[in-house]
């Protein structure tokens, strides 16, 4: 499996929180040639079971989600359209993006609306409008127009291909977490021909960005004992505050913190020393910010790690990844699975 080629078909589907459909279809038919069974929950999330054949074996976990941020549309200003945000989107990066407005009868291209420099006074230029101040602009002559072709609760997403940035580097919107989505196909493929001592559950969930939702009803529903939920984290570029970031081509960011069973995290950093994985430690001294906080406090709780992809201008539409991280990321990910109840 190439997983350029992966991530980049991933990214390439259209899915704001809580309108994952096209995203959760393009897991679930990847999924099938790997897992001996593929369900989708109420809530749209996408399970594949990779069963071991033995009796009472513990129920391992592995959780990527499948939404990205985006934006809905709320109401009209004339022949424009109003919108709010699905997920946490910065305000100051929307001034003449790029839009799909996915309507239901297809995606219809927008941008939102900016004022030209010329006619802007100095104190307006150095300060970024609020979101209620900016609308997209499909096209429309009239309102009525408007009204007709988009309606209410339409999502829209940011409309930017899947490029090469450099020879390793990757951008497209939707890394966060289609990249690590991409990971788990991977990690399933390596694993193909192996016999396990446990019963896998890969998770794709849904609703992550407005609140883990579609991370707490599938691990319930999943009931392991332990797991891991892959996700991206703040890759280091100049502006950035160093402690707050980690270094992309630095291997993966293994969480230590309360939201991470010690035993998992230790495990993860032995492996990784002893197969030569590049890795790095992030610290999380609260939550996490991922699907293991739901993971975690599920049903009487279980024990979860977690394995992040360093990214640079996360929740942007031109998010960055290293594919030497990818594949590192895959590859702990391997070597964790198979030493699971052997240990």
């Amino acid at each position: 499996m190439d997983l350029q080629q992966t991530i980049a078909a991933l990214c390439e589907a259209t899915a704001p929180s809580g309108f994952e459909g096209a995203a959760a279809s393009l897991a679930a038919e990847l999924l099938r040639p790997l897992v001996d069974e593929v369900s989708t929950d109420v809530m749209g999330s996408v399970t594949g079971w990779k069963r071991c054949g033995k009796k009472n074996a513990p129920v391992v976990m592995l959780d990527a989600h499948l939404d990205e941020v985006g934006l809905i549309v709320t109401g009209y200003e004339g022949r424009f359209l109003r919108f709010g945000q699905l997920g946490g989107v910065d305000p100051r990066m929307l001034p003449a993006l790029e839009l799909n407005i996915l309507t239901r009868d297809g995606p219809r291209f927008g941008v939102v609306d900016v004022l030209p420099p010329h006619v802007l006074t100095q104190e307006e230029r150095n300060k970024p409008l609020p979101m209620e101040k900016l609308f997209i602009d499909a096209g429309f002559e009239t309102e009525e127009e408007a009204r007709a072709a988009v309606p209410l609760g339409t999502p829209v997403s940011y409309r930017t291909p899947c490029f090469a940035l450099g020879e390793h580097q990757l951008c497209a919107k939707s890394l966060d977490d289609r990249s690590c989505v991409a990971i788990l196909f991977s990690v399933l493929d390596e694993i193909r021909d192996d016999t396990l001592d446990v019963d896998l559950a890969v998770h794709f969930a849904v609703q992550e960005e407005v609140g883990g939702r579609g991370a707490l009803p599938g691990t319930y529903a999943i009931h392991p004992s332990f797991g891991l939920a892959l996700d991206v984290t703040f890759g280091a570029t100049p502006d950035s505050p160093g402690h707050k970031t980690l270094k992309m081509n630095g291997g993966p960011a293994i969480g230590v913190g309360p939201g991470c069973d010690r035993a998992v995290s230790d495990r993860l950093q032995e492996l990784a020393a002893e197969h030569d994985i590049p890795f790095q430690i992030e610290v999380l001294p609260r939550d996490t910010g991922t699907d293991a906080d739901e993971m975690q406090t599920s049903r009487e709780g279980m024990a979860v790690g977690t394995v992040s992809l360093p990214l640079k201008y996360m929740h942007t539409p031109v998010e960055v990844i290293d594919l030497r991280d990818a594949l590192a990321v895959r590859d702990l990910v391997c070597c964790w699975l198979r030493g699971l109840g052997r240990e």
